[in-house]
């Protein structure tokens, strides 16, 4: 049974999609810092607004300063997937590592081919892939 995070402040990433018949839910919690092991790194804040730098390249502890770079820390983080499949409307939960790969698919817009970063996983029941995309704008 996986572990909900309990607000969107915990995660570093969160969906919940509809995919065809089927549906998925996904999040990303937060890593404690490398070097004093208590913080939750998370982005660096805007000193103006307070608020957390959106295209920030790196993490920061706000206990003890440590900078990590974005590609090192997202290396070593799990995404926790709980969905239901779109082929055989199996539900189950599953945990993968967060790592986006670039995957072909079919623009229903255009009918052209295009490459897309997703988060692919297989079903535990009919082993077929599901892919949850990058959001582009």
């Amino acid at each position: 049974m996986l572990k909900e995070p309990e607000s969107i402040e915990e995660c570093v990433y969160f969906t919940r999609r509809l995919i065809g018949e089927g549906k998925v839910v996904a999040w990303v919690f937060k890593a404690k810092c490398k070097k004093c092991g208590e913080g939750l790194m998370g982005k660096p804040k805007d000193p103006k607004t307070g608020k957390p730098k959106i295209r920030a390249t790196e993490y920061v502890c706000p206990s003890c300063g440590n900078v990590e770079e974005k590609k090192e820390y997202e290396e070593r983080l799990t995404v926790n997937i709980k969905y239901k499949c779109p082929h055989c409307s199996f539900e189950g939960e599953i945990q993968i590592p967060f790592k986006r790969k670039k995957v072909s698919r079919i623009n229903e817009e255009t009918g052209k081919r295009e490459s897309v970063d997703a988060l692919r996983f297989q079903c535990n029941k009919c082993e077929k892939n599901i892919d949850i995309t990058k959001k582009m704008k």
